[in-house]
């Protein structure tokens, strides 16, 4: 016996909402492609893209060939000549004034393209065998990899935090003209 979901004055069968849920994800699949869902198969596909799938042709005749009425420029960033390996970097400070002082020296110095500044930040970390609560403001920084270690050794040197927060996570890809941006905006 199937269970129903009342909604208001209709109700429906538990049965036919999971009938219907494995569409939803074939849809998210087809729209959003296998390399988002399934790193592993990605490797075999050439765009990521639900046109690269075997079944893209059956697509394609089905609705038709048509092109996007607006092209998006991005880019992979392992895959582009105009671009370099580019990271975002992580770096707490204890307030707005601090924040501000080291983020335009970052810039100043061509350690960075950009540097966001983020109000707001609680952290509860353990320090010196204590829990600590702080307040802080978190910088965002764009930069290329190859800045890492210049740019932590100049966070350590302006930074009133005996051990200052620096941690860097690859950008993967995005806006092409941005990436191209961090580029000529930084440093060799």
């Amino acid at each position: 016996m199937a269970s129903t979901i009342c909604c208001g004055a209709s109700s429906i069968s538990s049965f036919a909402v999971r009938r219907r849920l494995p569409l939803v994800g074939a849809f998210c699949m087809i729209s959003l492609g296998l390399s988002n869902l399934c790193p592993a198969i990605s490797s075999s596909l050439k765009t990521g893209c639900a046109q690269s799938l075997p079944f893209g042709p059956f697509l394609r005749s089905r609705f038709g060939n048509q092109t996007p009425a607006k092209s998006i420029h991005s880019t992979r960033m392992e895959v582009n000549q105009t671009t370099v390996p580019s990271i975002v970097v992580y770096v707490t400070v204890p307030n707005k004034e601090a924040g501000k002082k080291l983020a335009e020296s970052i810039v100043k110095e061509k350690l960075a393209a950009c540097v966001n500044l983020v109000p707001g930040i609680e952290s509860i970390y353990h320090w010196q065998g204590e829990i600590q609560t702080d307040s802080e403001e978190l910088l965002i920084i764009k930069t290329r990899e190859s800045l890492l270690e210049a740019l932590t050794e100049h966070v350590k040197a302006n930074h009133e935090y005996d051990v200052p927060e620096v941690i860097a996570l690859p950008i993967k890809g995005g806006n092409l003209q941005y990436l191209e941006w961090i580029k000529s905006s930084t440093r060799d």
